[in-house]
């Protein structure tokens, strides 16, 4: 059903301006960004956003007017795809946020007709960056190895791709007892993503160099196990009630999970000090050694590699899980953390000249589509002079 919306224009100046100052804050609602949006598509919308967020935020930068048509298709663009999700609906307004913070981007910085910067990221060999995109290594039982990515189709037997995503075909029922469980790996390259879904109906969403390894079918009755080699994952298990009782368990390294019929995020680079596992929905059990703890909605355990400790916290999932969305969220991240999620998506190297440049804290949400050039003039604009990059072919130096 259509819903009927206000035209923020209407609105009196300090509605509008307690709304910019909430999504600035990042705590506007649903409600409230859609009159954002609605803002944006006046003449008149876009001279009080422009003057309010010059004036009240951003006055120590150089800023004129900025194409907007090209954003508020980025916008429009992004509502669609949004209003399609099925698989993720429950943040859908962190995706209409970022749309919006497209906008607010732009503002940050000065583009001219040639689209370079006054003082800005410096492009030695342009255009040899790009974005991620859907691409993965399939290993099968006899070692063959396939790729996987858009345009290229696979099947063999019951596994099949679409270039976008793995499917394995669900089980049939049968009184028959494997002896020997035949396992696939699924090795997602730098510069990738992937989407499986496995023989029991479990959906799993892998990042950027990640490697996992799962049975092509599991065995009847018994423990349903998977292992996160290494990278970072988003199951969606399926209950244990569709599979006579039979529970699933994610093997790492360092710890085991025994998943209740769940969703949740699991982050384990090989390079990690701590790995992190978030619960988004119902209940898991993490065990390390001979400690072990059950984690509820909006909780984060971490594990150091050096101690069998489970911390937990409560945090903003959205945030964590926010790249199975196409998106990165960074709150109060330091700059080593952020160049570390680029460099995986973007596949380049990372060099700091100076340690203490590695502290610095940046906040955004921005699309994973964008450029890296993009988000590094974001970031070095924000930074007020004390960051700057260069990029030498595909490594990105800090000064």
């Amino acid at each position: 059903m259509k819903r009927i919306r206000c035209i923020s224009v209407e609105l009196k100046m300090d509605e509008i301006e307690k709304i910019i100052i909430k999504f600035l804050n990042q705590e506007a609602n649903h409600s409230e960004l859609e009159k954002l949006e609605d803002l944006l598509k006046t003449d008149k919308g876009i001279r009080v956003f422009n003057s309010f967020v010059k004036t009240q935020y951003i006055s120590t930068l150089s800023m004129t007017e900025f194409d907007v048509n090209k954003a508020k298709a980025s916008i429009k663009d992004r509502l669609k795809k949004d209003r399609r999700l099925t698989r993720m609906n429950r943040y859908r307004r962190m995706a209409v946020a970022a749309s919006v913070m497209f906008i607010l981007g732009l503002a940050f910085y000065l583009i001219n007709k040639n689209g370079n910067l006054d003082g800005s990221v410096i492009v030695n060999h342009p255009q040899t960056i790009v974005a991620g995109t859907d691409k993965a290594i399939l290993t099968l039982g006899n070692g063959d190895e396939v790729a996987l990515e858009k345009g290229r189709k696979f099947q063999i037997g019951e596994v099949s791709s679409n270039g976008e995503e793995l499917v394995y075909a669900e089980k049939k029922r049968s009184n028959d007892v494997e002896k020997e469980q035949s396992f696939n790996y699924l090795t997602i390259p730098r510069g990738g993503q992937f989407f499986i879904k496995l023989s029991d109906g479990t959906e799993v969403w892998l990042n950027s160099e990640t490697k996992l390894k799962y049975p092509v079918t599991f065995a009847e009755g018994l423990t349903r196990k998977v292992e996160l080699i290494y990278g970072e994952v988003y199951f969606k298990v399926s209950s244990s009630t569709q599979h006579k009782g039979a529970g699933f368990h994610v093997l790492t390294k360092s710890q085991e999970i025994d998943v209740l019929g769940t969703e949740f995020n699991i982050r384990a680079y090989n390079n990690d000090e701590v790995m992190a596992t978030t619960l988004v929905e119902g209940k898991i059990r993490i065990k390390k050694g001979e400690v072990s703890e059950t984690l509820k909605p909006n909780q984060q355990a971490k594990i150091s590699k050096q101690s069998d400790q489970i911390d937990i916290q409560e945090i903003d999932v959205s945030q964590e899980i926010s790249w199975v969305n196409g998106l990165f969220a960074f709150n109060e991240k330091p700059l080593e953390e952020i160049l570390t999620v680029l460099s995986r998506w973007y596949d380049t190297e990372v060099v700091f000249e100076n340690a203490k440049q590695k502290k610095f804290v940046f906040t955004g949400i921005l699309e994973r589509t964008q450029s890296v050039e993009d988000i590094l003039k974001l970031i070095e604009a924000t930074s007020e002079g004390q960051i700057k990059f260069e990029i030498n072919d595909k490594t990105i130096s800090i000064k």
